[in-house]
């Protein structure tokens, strides 16, 4: 006798509203304290909210709507649940200018336009992009490749751009230029005694408070403490 399957029963996504209400449950005062003074606008434990995208699994339609809400929480959460090779240029230049914290901005710039085929042509957009938070995300773009695919970068051009520019560039353009900088000076050995020398001289973040067992962002010893581990290994 034929044995009949029964087809299980289909599950609706959930709705905006539902996950918008999830993530107000989550909410911490404590939590949106501490992200307040790093200008982060959320409360939401980010173990949590990872641990919510993987129920959610992916969803890039849902993605979409959740960062129409203008909801920094939620805007993380779609960052984690989207297909980030789905996105057209157009969108994810929108979405940069869009982001407005830094957690938003920089899950954006590493969990998404980084995977996504137009992240070259972004990453020569925003580059030059007069406004330094368009800017920060080209260098971080410009940090990846030269640690990954450094063929084709005038690296010397960016040490002379770094040594004009960063001393007095605004925040998050400072940061993502000594980033690119100790990058320069850790994975390329050519330009190493010049990247430190640029980072003795603008002693950019000398004075970062820097936890114990961590390593300063201060790029001369960021540099020198990196090396020593690839050494080492």
């Amino acid at each position: 006798m034929a044995q009949t399957t029964v087809d299980p029963p289909t599950v609706d996504p959930p709705t905006v509203a539902e996950v918008m209400a999830e993530l107000a449950a989550l909410e911490d005062p404590r939590i949106r304290e501490v992200n307040a003074k790093h200008g982060d606008d959320h409360g939401v434990n980010l173990s949590k909210l990872r641990a919510l995208a993987k129920r959610l699994k992916t969803q890039q339609d849902l993605a979409r709507e959740l960062w129409k809400t203008d909801d920094s929480a939620a805007r993380l959460l779609a960052l984690l649940i989207c297909r980030p090779k789905a996105f057209e240029r157009d969108e994810l230049d929108a979405m940069l200018r869009q982001a407005g914290t830094p957690k938003v901005h920089d899950w954006l710039v590493n969990y998404v336009v980084k995977k996504n085929p137009h992240a070259e042509e972004l990453r020569l957009a925003w580059f030059a992009d007069p406004d330094p938070v368009v800017a920060s995300a080209g260098w971080a773009l410009t940090t990846e490749r030269v640690a990954k695919k450094p063929d084709g970068l005038d690296l010397a051009g960016l040490l002379d751009t770094i040594e004009a520019e960063m001393k007095d560039a605004p925040d998050r353009l400072q940061w993502a230029m000594n980033h690119c900088l100790a990058q320069i000076g850790i994975e390329h050995a050519e330009y190493r005694a010049r990247a430190i020398d640029i980072g003795e001289r603008l002693k950019v973040l000398e004075d970062y408070p820097t936890p114990p067992n961590c390593t300063s962002p201060f790029a001369p010893v960021w540099i020198t403490e990196m090396v020593k581990r690839q050494k080492d290994k």
